[in-house]
Order: C-alpha cells, then sequence, then structure tokens
C-alpha cells in the first residue's frame, strides 16, 4: 500500500509515501500539520503526475537541508515547496498542500531507518481508506497540472507530462 524509497546520495533517509482516498477530517489533519504534530508533509493528489514527482521534490528538500539552504521552515515544507513550479511559498502551499474540503491526501514521510510505527501512528490518524500510492495518477487533474506548469502541446508530443514537470521542478532555481 505504501511506497518506500532508499535516496542513493543519501542512504541513511527513505522516504515513504501513502495515499488514503475518501478521507473525512483533512481539516483535522491540516491543523495538525501546522502545528507540528504530524512529522510528514500533507499533499492534494490531484495536483500529482506520478509518485516520481514526489521522490525529486523530497531528494531536493532533504539536499537542501543537508547544505543548509531550505527556502522554508521544515524539510515537510520544503517538499511541498519543491513541487511548486514557481518560488512563490504560499501559493505552493495553496496549490500542493491539503485544504480543509479534500477527499483524499498524500502523505509524505522522511525517516531514518523502520519506520512501521510512524507509519501507523499517520494510519490511524487518518480516517479514510488507505489505496496503493501507484493510484495517484488516478487522482489527477492532468487540466490544472497543464496550465499551473505551462505545459504547450508541442512539448506532451516529444515527452510525458511527468517530463515536462519534473523538469521545471528541477529547473525553478535557475530560471
Amino acid at each position: 500500500m505504501h511506497l518506500t524509497h532508499e535516496f542513493d546520495l543519501f542512504p541513511d533517509h527513505r522516504v515513504t509515501q501513502m495515499l488514503f482516498k475518501e478521507v473525512k477530517n483533512a481539516a483535522e489533519l491540516r491543523q495538525s500539520a501546522v502545528e507540528g504534530k504530524i512529522n510528514g508533509a500533507l499533499i492534494n493528489p490531484t495536483m500529482l503526475v506520478n509518485p516520481f514527482q514526489v521522490l525529486v521534490a523530497a531528494n531536493k528538500a532533504v539536499h537542501l537541508q543537508k547544505t543548509g539552504k531550505m527556502k522554508t521552515r521544515s524539510l515537510f515544507s520544503e517538499i511541498i515547496f519543491n513541487l511548486s513550479p514557481t518560488n512563490n511559498i504560499s501559493e505552493a502551499f495553496k496549490r500542493f498542500g491539503i485544504s480543509d474540503g479534500d477527499d483524499s491526501v498524500l502523505v509524505v514521510l522522511v525517516h531514518n531507518e523502520d519506520a512501521s510505527q510512524l507509519l501507523s501512528d499517520i494510519t490511524a490518524r487518518v480516517d479514510g481508506r488507505q489505496v496503493p500510492v501507484e493510484d495517484v495518477s488516478s487522482l489527477s487533474d492532468e487540466a490544472k497540472i497543464k496550465k499551473l506548469y505551462k505545459v504547450t502541446p508541442q512539448e506532451e508530443k516529444c515527452g510525458t507530462l511527468l517530463d515536462a514537470v519534473v523538469c521545471r521542478m528541477a529547473t525553478k532555481d535557475v530560471m
């Protein structure tokens, strides 16, 4: 149900993604995250194309944390910020963070070793049904994603939507 990946450049860090549908307590979860009671990033899955997109954002966040160059206050807010194609932090939270009325949420955890206790804590907090992370694409709002990342039809002919999104995420600091 969840997806865990070890970073090549940071072997002491792992990222775990958990996807929930039919969530009834999004407002409570969002408030807990704001208060720092949830050690994870709560992401709106409608703005995601693929779990790889989250891995790119998390890898960049861990790298920036290690080098002391984060633009936000926490690792988890940095993950949300890194998903955005712009450098506006509040805009990133509006588009990629969860809202009170959302009925689905992707939880992203960054941890060192066995996270079974962390996973069970999150599962207990979320009032919803856990589904495989690979199902995130079924929740995607492609029209909104294309508009936000300014993906042109010509670009789609030579690559995938995921390619375009990850390219913009990776290059936003350079542009």
